[in-house]
C-alpha cells in the first residue's frame, strides 16, 4: 500500500473508536495510534490490521501522510502546539464545532476538518455509507485528498466552512443531545408515578418516524400546537413541586405556542 495512504490516528475515543477501522477497511490504513491514555489506544490497535501504539507526539519520523485528531474539542489546541510532522503531513481534526483555524499552529499548511455528522457510542455499531461527512480546507490539493478520504467512506460528502459548521454542530446538539435529554425527564416522569417507560416506545419511535417523513413542523403534535391552553396548565401543576422542570416546560410550550399560534 503507497505510504499517502497511512493514517496516525491521535486520540482513542468513541469517534477514533469507529472512524479508525472504518479507514482501515477503506484501504487507508491506520499505522499509529496515540492517546494520553495508553491503554485506551491499545485497546483501538486492537481493533485495526497493523497499528502499533506511540508514546509520544513526535512523529517526525512517522511514514504516514494523513494525522488525524480525534480528541475533546479542549484538548485540540494544545495537541496542535505540542504535535511534531513529518514533511508535506496533513493534520485533520474531526470537531463541528472548532474553526479550521483551531490547526494553524502546526507545521503544515495542508490543514483540514473531517466532521463525521453522527453520534458514536462504542458498543454501536456504525454504517459510515449513511453518515454525512463534512470537509473543510483552504488548500485546493488537500481538498481533493479529503473529499477522496471522505467518500472512501460515505455517498454523503460536502464541503462546509467553519460557521456553517459551527450552525450544523449546534442544530446536532438540539436535535441529539436535546432530545435524548428529555426522553430521560420523561422516563423520570415515569418513574416517579409508578409507570413504565417502555409504554413510550412506539410513541417515541412514530414521532421520530413521522419528523423524518413529513418534515419536523408538519409533524408537530401536543397541546401547546393546539392552543390547549387549560391542559398546558394541568401539567405546569403537576410540576409544582420541581419549579426548574415547571419552569422548562413552561418555556418551550409558550416556544411551541409562539411559533404556530402567533397573535
Amino acid at each position: 500500500m503507497p505510504s499517502q495512504s497511512f493514517v496516525t490516528m491521535v486520540g482513542a475515543g468513541n469517534v477514533a473508536w469507529h472512524l479508525a477501522p472504518a479507514l482501515d477497511n477503506a484501504g487507508y490504513a491506520v499505522r499509529e495510534v496515540y492517546s494520553r491514555k495508553p491503554a485506551h489506544a491499545e485497546a483501538l490497535t486492537e481493533r485495526l490490521y497493523q497499528a502499533e501504539v506511540c508514546e509520544s507526539l513526535d512523529f517526525s519520523q512517522s511514514a504516514s501522510s494523513f494525522f488525524i485528531l480525534a480528541v475533546p474539542d479542549a484538548a485540540l489546541l494544545p495537541v496542535v502546539r505540542e504535535i511534531v510532522l513529518p514533511e508535506e503531513a496533513m493534520l485533520v481534526h474531526v470537531s463541528g464545532a472548532q474553526p479550521l483555524d483551531v490547526l494553524e499552529y502546526a507545521a503544515t499548511d495542508q490543514l483540514g476538518v473531517f466532521y463525521p455528522v453522527y453520534t458514536f457510542a462504542k458498543e454501536r455499531r456504525v454504517d459510515f455509507s449513511a453518515v454525512p461527512i463534512c470537509i473543510e480546507t483552504r488548500v485546493e490539493g488537500t481538498e481533493k485528498k479529503l473529499i477522496t478520504m471522505a467518500r472512501a467512506l460515505s455517498c454523503d460528502v460536502h464541503k462546509v466552512g467553519s460557521s456553517q459548521r459551527l450552525a450544523l454542530h449546534l442544530s446536532a446538539v438540539v436535535a441529539s443531545d436535546f432530545t435524548n435529554h428529555m426522553l430521560r425527564v420523561a422516563q423520570q416522569i415515569m418513574q416517579r408515578n409508578d409507570l413504565d417507560y417502555r409504554w413510550l416506545f412506539p410513541l417515541i419511535a412514530e414521532t421520530v418516524q413521522r419528523s423524518i417523513l413529513q418534515g419536523p413542523a408538519a409533524a408537530q403534535a401536543g397541546p401547546a400546537v393546539q392552543g390547549e391552553l387549560e391542559t398546558l396548565d394541568k401539567h405546569f401543576q403537576f410540576l409544582e413541586d420541581q419549579p426548574a422542570l415547571a419552569a422548562l416546560y413552561q418555556q418551550i410550550s409558550q416556544h411551541i405556542l409562539n411559533t404556530y399560534q402567533p397573535e
